[in-house]
């Protein structure tokens, strides 16, 4: 089998026929006809016209590799919608002396320059054990079991997660790591769709007028969208999804996202507090769901046809993101500053844990908590006021300077930080669940605290920085 070398050899001297051209051309328009097959049926009497005696047909086949190197001229050369190099070849490492080698040698001798702009090579999949997949072995994965199995962007995300270059290991386990950051990344567009219902485009805060924990995370996107799109132009997919991960997990999931929550939920509906947020999720998802489209392109389709506003039917024909504007890093409230308060919150969270094992208090609205800080984390987190306790989610927050640990108070594993943990003073507002000190004293609104009052029936809450 295989592309046919129409030729016919002098049987004595090996010369090909001197008609070689104009035969090859009788054959071709007789194997456009009739298929490859034609070359093997042909009456090679009737085209060699009395000279057959003389010669004899070669039964050659063209070289697999020949075949597929020249698809650069027969394929592409051929259409006027192609340009003349592709961006992209694409293949196994075994392909350096195979087809990227014959397509850049036919080329080059064709055309004088290479049929690609780039080649981006990969290794072979083997099991967790680096062994090669072999049936009689049984370690098997098969693509179509696991798209049945867990989802066909799954199974894409776990290839954007490996280091392609080498071997890439395939297991059970591997694929169920890769399900769980899936989840992650699922469940944080799930949230922001969610807290998006009923936000309209014009709905949208002006970036002078956001919260500054909003403005950050905004601006901490539009970085983000810069250190991904280098990496997608380098093909260095984990390092794509490595920061995907990281921002849904880590920036959204256990900080920015869970500070929200009290805003989102008890603010002012159409309040700027509120507003605030949701403009800076507003802003997130239009950009996540394209970070997410080259990998997880179904989930991409997916959340695209949920986002509120109009736009075009698929996600693929869009860009990266343009809505990020001027958002830019602010010179108090920078990632230096919302890096240290996350280290801050981390304490806390685990101190509050240790209380809550220890059968001191429920969950973290129910306490107070004293935070005893060097002058250099003192400098940092006095920025936040009063909010410090909305980013702490407790009711109650105290800052104190100081020089040592104070008598009493825990060290933490946040470098001049201590702090201790209490029960929260007043009583537990119905609403926002915060225990406040005013809880009782608004008339019609005995169960409520002063926030949630004005939030119900004034003109809501105001916030600066969280």
């Amino acid at each position: 089998w295989g592309v046919p070398i129409p030729l016919y050899v002098h049987k004595l001297t090996g010369e090909i026929h001197p008609e070689s051209a104009a035969l090859m051309e009788k054959v071709a328009l007789d194997v456009e006809a009739k298929g490859i097959q034609a070359w093997w049926d042909l009456d090679d009497a009737e085209l060699l016209a009395g000279e057959l005696d003389n010669y004899e047909k070669v039964t050659d086949t063209l070289d697999v590799w020949f075949d597929s190197g020249v698809t650069h001229y027969f394929v592409v050369d051929r259409r006027d919608d192609i340009p003349a190099s592709a961006d992209l070849y694409l293949e196994g490492s075994d392909q350096h002396r195979g087809w990227f080698m014959s397509s850049l040698m036919s080329s080059t001798a064709m055309h004088g320059h290479a049929p690609y702009k780039e080649v981006l090579t990969h290794g072979f999949t083997v099991d967790a054990h680096g062994r090669k997949m072999s049936k009689s072995v049984g370690n098997v994965v098969a693509p179509q079991e696991v798209t049945n199995k867990l989802g066909a962007d799954i199974l894409r995300l776990w290839v954007a997660s490996t280091d392609y270059r080498g071997e890439i290991a395939v297991s059970d386990e591997i694929l169920k790591r890769a399900a769980d950051s899936y989840r992650r990344v699922r469940n944080t567009s799930r949230f922001l769709l969610a807290n998006l219902n009923g936000f309209k485009v014009e709905d949208a805060v002006a970036e002078e007028d956001m919260v500054a924990l909003d403005r950050w995370i905004v601006a901490r996107a539009k970085a983000l969208q810069a250190e991904l799109i280098e990496a997608y132009d380098k093909y260095d997919l984990l390092v794509v999804s490595q920061k995907l991960m990281h921002f849904c997990s880590i920036e959204l999931g256990s900080f920015y996202l869970d500070v929200i929550k009290d805003r989102q939920y008890t603010a002012k509906a159409d309040g700027l507090a509120r507003r605030s947020c949701q403009t800076a999720m507003y802003h997130i998802v239009e950009a996540l769901v394209r970070w997410m489209a080259p990998i997880t392109s179904f989930t991409a389709q997916e959340i695209w046809e949920t986002l509120p506003g109009e736009r075009s039917e698929f996600v693929f024909t869009e860009t990266w993101y343009e809505g990020f504007n001027g958002f830019t890093q602010s010179d108090t409230f920078n990632d230096d500053l919302w890096h240290q308060v996350l280290s801050v919150k981390d304490a806390a969270n685990q101190a509050m844990e240790q209380a809550r094992k220890d059968g001191e208090l429920g969950g973290s609205l129910e306490a107070s908590i004293e935070l005893y800080a060097s002058e250099s984390l003192y400098n940092v987190l006095v920025k936040l006021e009063d909010e410090l306790r909305f980013v702490l989610i407790t009711s109650g927050a105290t800052l104190t300077k100081v020089d040592s640990a104070p008598e009493g108070a825990k060290e933490t594993s946040v470098d001049g930080l201590w702090l201790t943990v209490g029960k929260a003073s007043g009583e537990k507002c119905v609403r926002c669940w915060h225990h406040r000190e005013d809880v009782g004293s608004h008339e019609g609104h005995e169960a409520l605290c002063g926030r949630c009052v004005t939030n119900i029936e004034g003109e809501g809450e105001a916030r600066k920085y969280a």
